[in-house]
This record gives structure tokens, C-alpha cells and sequence, in this order.
């Protein structure tokens, strides 16, 4: 059984690993991405703010994955979905847009009326869930923080 639990700093350390080793597998263990994050060894910390949220994924007991988001500046009333992740052996089971529809409603509980993300070509599935979870590919905004990421999304909420 999986549930959703707010990130807490005793996750920090297996979300880190999930989301670095996803990166690696798809060659983006590069400057510009997630992987070289200031935050991403204090995930609980960076998200412990108003605006922001990240929650876990959890499967008897064991973190298998992540998804957040945080104030982005680029569109108006607009969050970015931040690094959503699972751990290899969580994948192929539509967990990953189990999470999107669950951020998506912590999105709008905050407030937010639009979500916006960035993610790169090299990163197939993702891309595909984001499309069929509605998401539509817009041009590169002027605020982008990861300069490797090369796909620019946007959702009404």
C-alpha cells in the first residue's frame, strides 16, 4: 500500500539518492540540472515555507519516490512541480501520475491557479505523463533556473 506523507528531514537522505540516481540513468548527472541542487540534501528544509510543498511517497514504510512544488515567479498565480521522482522499482505502475494529480490538488488548496514545470528530452516517460496529464508545452521562460532543461510545460488548475 502507498501513501503520501509531507517530507520530513529523515526522508531527505533516500529522496536525495531517488533523485540522483534517476538523473544518472538518464545522463543528466550534469551541471544545470537537479542533481547539483543546492537543496537537494535538505529537501524537508528548502520546502518548510510557505508557498512550498513536498510530499513523500511511501510503500511500507520505505520512501519510493517525491513530488513538490514552490512559487514561480515566471507566470502569474503560478507554482512550479518540482522534482518528481521514483525510485527505480516503483516505476512502470502509474504511480507517477498517481503523484501529479496529487500535487496538483495541494497546488490548488494553496492557492495556485496554474502550474508550470521544466524537464529535459532525455527524460521520455516524463514527458509523456506530463502530456497526458494535461499539461502543454509552451516556450522557454525568461526565469528558468536549470539552464539543461530543454521542455517548458504549463496547466491550468
Amino acid at each position: 500500500m502507498t501513501e503520501f506523507r509531507p517530507i520530513l528531514p529523515e526522508h531527505d537522505a533516500a529522496m536525495a539518492r531517488i533523485v540522483r540516481s534517476a538523473l544518472k540513468a538518464h545522463h543528466l548527472d550534469i551541471p544545470g540540472t537537479a542533481f547539483f541542487d543546492a537543496s537537494l540534501d535538505q529537501l524537508s528544509a528548502y520546502y518548510d515555507r510557505p508557498g512550498r510543498c513536498y510530499h513523500v511517497l511511501m510503500q511500507d514504510g520505505v520512501v519510493i519516490g517525491g513530488i513538490g512544488v514552490a512559487e514561480f515567479p515566471g507566470f502569474p498565480g503560478c507554482c512550479e512541480l518540482q522534482k518528481l521522482y521514483l525510485d527505480r522499482s516503483a516505476r512502470g505502475r502509474g504511480l507517477g501520475y498517481e503523484m501529479i494529480r496529487h500535487i496538483e490538488a495541494q497546488a490548488k488548496a494553496m492557492g495556485y491557479r496554474r502550474i508550470y514545470l521544466e524537464t529535459h528530452t532525455n527524460l521520455e516517460a516524463a514527458m509523456h505523463e506530463y502530456e497526458r496529464s494535461g499539461y502543454r508545452r509552451i516556450e522557454r521562460p525568461a526565469s528558468v533556473v536549470h539552464s539543461t532543461m530543454d521542455r517548458f510545460y504549463l496547466k491550468e488548475l
